[in-house]
């Protein structure tokens, strides 16, 4: 049997579609013991997945140190993940290290992804996806593997519980989310244009599922109070639930309507139709498995990827309500 140490931290979104290299492992290495070490907030992202026998936060995988492993895979170029896998021992090692207080690469098929994080030019040009770069970096065959995510049936019973309290028909359910990490400003759909997809998707039959977390709280309630004030019925997730939880209410939707974001990632993991708003982040590193729709602002590469930190009110109005609900009808009902 191989034992395996795994190491992804980052974002939710990033260890979501880190998730396939599961795939690639057990296919190369049948006979394996899959160990994942990740932040404390992702931890339930790899709950109930029969491929990882062990989960560990970053906060508690000290043991881990005295462990012998045969590979380690590191898929972060930060130095808190870095400085862990110089000190986890394992035969080989594959992704990212730390070498002179800087991020290196344990093997050279890691160098690519490592060379598009700085040189801008190349992460502009670049036409692989993340997937296909950390299953180069991981010396695996990349086909495609989807990243698989598993919501217990509590979680899937409490949306259902949701769908039926709020009298929502599925058959014609948007679920249409509203947040992206604060540090990319212009990753949100401006506004106007969000109230106006809502408005005429109503007008089109549709029922609007709107999306938010903790940090979409207030803009939550003051959607749905201005939506009311025009008579526009619009449905809202509890911004407290789980990521498990809103991934089952997620897989209740008919399509999805996002951001380069968490809710993206988890759309196209529990395998929904998915509509993805492009503004400032490299489409072409979101692998699309057949199911995402990439709607990519004009002005991309205005901004892509030197000032994609900047907030620009015209960048995030050059996607129109129109060319997504265009979208949506094409999918059907």
């Amino acid at each position: 049997m191989k034992k395996i140490c795994i190491i992804k931290l980052g974002a939710l979104g990033d260890v979501i579609r880190t998730l396939p290299v599961i795939e690639g492992i057990r296919e190369k290495y049948p006979d394996s013991e899959v160990t994942w070490i990740t932040k404390k907030n992702s931890t339930d992202l790899l709950s109930n997945n029969l491929a990882i026998k062990r989960v560990f936060s970053l906060d508690n995988c000290n043991e881990l140190l005295n462990e012998k492993f045969d590979f380690l895979y590191n898929f972060d170029t930060e130095e808190e993940a870095t400085s862990l896998a110089m000190r986890i021992k394992a035969d080989k090692k594959y992704g990212f290290c730390f070498e002179g207080g800087y991020p290196s690469s344990f093997n050279a098929a890691s160098e690519y992804y490592l060379n598009t994080v700085f040189d801008d030019e190349l992460k502009k040009n670049n036409l692989k996806t993340y997937q296909e770069m950390m299953f180069m970096a991981a010396e695996l065959p990349y086909k495609k593997q989807h990243p698989p995510l598993f919501p217990t049936e509590e979680d899937m019973k409490y949306a259902e519980n949701f769908i039926e309290k709020n009298k929502i028909n599925r058959k014609n359910l948007i679920g249409i989310h509203i947040g992206a990490d604060s540090r990319w400003p212009s990753k949100i759909w401006h506004e106007e244009n969000l109230k106006e997809f809502i408005k005429k998707s109503s007008e089109n039959e549709y029922e609007i599922l709107v999306l938010g977390g903790p940090n979409e709280s207030k803009k939550l309630d003051d959607l749905e109070k201005e939506m009311l004030e025009n008579n526009v019925k619009i449905h809202r997730n509890n911004p407290e639930n789980s990521h498990m939880q809103f991934a089952s209410i997620i897989k209740l939707c008919k399509v999805v309507v996002c951001s380069d974001s968490f809710a993206l990632h988890v759309s196209l993991a529990m395998k929904k139709p998915t509509i993805g708003l492009f503004f400032c982040t490299p489409p072409n590193e979101v692998e699309d498995y057949g199911l995402l729709k990439k709607i990519v602002s004009p002005k991309i590469y205005d901004f892509f990827p030197e000032k994609m930190d900047l907030y620009d009110e015209y960048l995030v109005k050059s996607i129109s309500a129109d060319e997504v609900l265009k979208e949506i009808i094409k999918i059907g009902r």
